[in-house]
């Protein structure tokens, strides 16, 4: 696979754990065994969070500490809200997109009443409820200052592009059904563009051909093929590893208590000593146990 690109892509909300180290590693193995490149992005598209530039500089030590490499000038997602603003510009041009001034706890309660269970990875499917005010009342609303955000609407995707397809190095290929995903959000006030539209104009601008990343991102894909497809950006290969797990078979995740990497240093594990448990780990079904 000669011009194999990959890129880690953390988002500094927190330390990095052992998890982000499993992904990073992953997507420079694949670069390194053909000869590749890997590339860096933060992607810091959450204006909310106040502490992201200490957490990125926090993430340059732990890799650093690591010995982990990447290639290429480092991409940084909230210096490019200009190119999401023109791609949200586009597609509603396209007529594929429209405002939503539903809550949370309104959406809840409302597929509470529909007797609709909640999408296992992608969250609660939107039931559609703002879909079909009139193009006045929308413009009225939002000139009139309501907070809203801009959904993507599926039905009119599929009937533009079908139902693409897309390889998963393991699973194989795909086929993409977009209504299945329900109407995702794309952008809000305190996010000018959701990590759906924002990784597949990266991806694409970076030159991504293989995207490695964990298996719980495996249902989203469908949404970025979506994507993909009506913005005509290319299609990179997925590969969807497995996650790290504790011993009960749960899966470590930052909020779930994941030790970070910088605990792991300041409690005098060496960067070998990590590298080699994530290795075990990966022999013993993802259980890590440092």
């Amino acid at each position: 696979m000669p011009g194999v690109v990959t890129r880690f892509a953390p988002t500094p909300s927190g330390p990095l754990h052992v998890g982000h180290l499993l992904a990073a590693l992953q997507a420079r193995r694949l670069a390194d065994v053909h000869g590749g490149a890997c590339l860096l992005r933060i992607e810091d598209i959450d204006i909310t969070r106040s502490r992201r530039h200490e957490w990125v500089d926090l993430m340059y030590e732990d890799l650093a500490w690591l010995g982990l490499h990447f290639d290429g000038e480092v991409m940084v997602q909230s210096n490019r809200f200009d190119v999401y603003a023109a791609a949200l510009a586009r597609l509603k041009a396209m007529g594929l997109l429209y405002p939503c001034f539903c809550t949370r706890a309104e959406i809840k309660a409302q597929i509470a009443e529909m007797g609709r269970a909640p999408h296992a990875t992608l969250g609660y499917l939107y039931p559609g409820t703002c879909k079909h005010l009139s193009a006045d009342e929308a413009e009225a609303r939002i000139a009139r200052g309501d907070a809203h955000a801009w959904r993507l609407d599926m039905e009119r995707v599929q009937d533009l592009i079908g139902t693409p397809l897309w390889c998963d190095m393991h699973k194989g290929v795909q086929r993409c059904v977009p209504t299945v995903y329900g109407d995702v959000i794309l952008a809000r006030k305190e996010m000018p563009a959701s990590y759906h539209l924002a990784v597949v104009i990266d991806d694409a601008e970076q030159g991504v051909t293989h995207v490695t990343r964990g298996e719980d991102l495996f249902d989203a894909t469908n949404i970025h093929r979506a994507l993909q497809a009506v913005l005509a950006l290319p299609v990179p290969t997925y590969c969807h590893h497995g996650l790290l797990k504790d011993n009960a078979g749960k899966r470590l995740a930052k909020r779930d208590g994941a030790r970070s990497l910088a605990s792991l240093r300041a409690a005098g594990y060496s960067a070998q000593d990590v590298r080699d448990s994530l290795q075990q780990a990966l022999l013993n079904g993802g259980i890590w146990k440092v």
